[in-house]
């Protein structure tokens, strides 16, 4: 049968030291790639300055005049740390991703690996979209809503002036990235959901109203309390909702059809016996 397990059932010390070996690689890897990100640490915090540098441009601000500044001796240093290990976890994803596929595929059927691994390549994919989405448009953003609260000096008004600190930076942009990327995982999971049975198209479709509010709650929870980053995070997540919805419509017609094929084969068999 081809949805027979392949492997054969194993004692827990085996499967004990295959984790071992599992999560050896994916540290290894994390770890190698953390060297090399702290090595470059300074020129990765450059470029998540740029769409900063692009914000100034949009305020009308003079670019040679912005600064970011640390006010503790060891906060830049912490700061590349955090760098490193940001950069360490985006480079050593695939490595881990395909440990996690390796250690759990052996208990898996071989329909189930093959509808597995696409959801497994997707959802780096929608990572990376959703912190692109951050990079080029959202960041920029909210560092111009917040560069356009300065004050210029005035006749009986003081100067305000924004001067961002490298680590309070570093976490608006981590957040917004984390955000919009498990944000826009919603699909893989709705669709991994609707593949197993907990949830059907209609279902989704029924709740849309309540995903549209908890959508919004979720918004202002991980983003910053303005209402550009807000709004838009709310907006792809309930774009993404949708698309959960119709990719669960897909889903449920696929499993129709091979139920109806299944129904024909049986037919087929019995019209043959008799």
């Amino acid at each position: 049968m081809t949805n027979d397990i392949d492997d054969k059932p194993q004692p827990l010390i085996e499967h004990l030291v295959e984790l071992r070996r599992r999560l050896i690689w994916a540290l290894g890897a994390f770890f190698i790639a953390f060297i090399v990100c702290f090595a470059f640490a300074k020129q990765l915090f450059n470029y998540l300055v740029i769409p900063y540098k692009w914000a100034v441009i949009w305020a009308g601000l003079d670019v040679a005049k912005s600064e970011l500044i640390y006010t503790a001796p060891q906060e830049f240093f912490f700061t590349q740390v955090k760098v490193a290990m940001f950069g360490a976890m985006v480079i050593a994803f695939p490595v881990i991703a395909a440990q996690i596929y390796k250690f759990v595929a052996p208990g898996l059927y071989k329909n189930e690996r093959a509808a597995f691994l696409p959801f497994l390549i997707a959802s780096p994919l929608l990572f990376l979209l959703g912190g692109a989405l951050v990079y080029f448009f959202f960041t920029p953003m909210v560092m111009w809503f917040f560069l356009a609260m300065q004050q210029a000096p005035a006749e009986g008004e003081v100067a305000i002036s924004l001067m961002p600190k490298v680590s309070e930076y570093l976490s608006l942009i981590m957040t917004l990235v984390f955000s919009f990327g498990l944000v826009f995982q919603l699909p893989v999971v709705t669709t991994l959901l609707a593949r197993v049975g907990f949830v059907t198209a209609d279902g989704l479709a029924g709740k849309r109203k309540y995903a549209i509010v908890i959508a919004f709650i979720v918004a202002a929870v991980l983003t910053p309390p303005d209402p550009m980053s807000q709004i838009g995070l709310a907006l792809p997540a309930i774009l993404l909702y949708e698309i959960s919805i119709y990719a669960a419509r897909v889903i449920e017609r696929n499993r129709a059809r091979e139920v109806a094929g299944d129904d024909r084969s049986s037919d087929v068999v019995n019209a043959g016996d008799a």
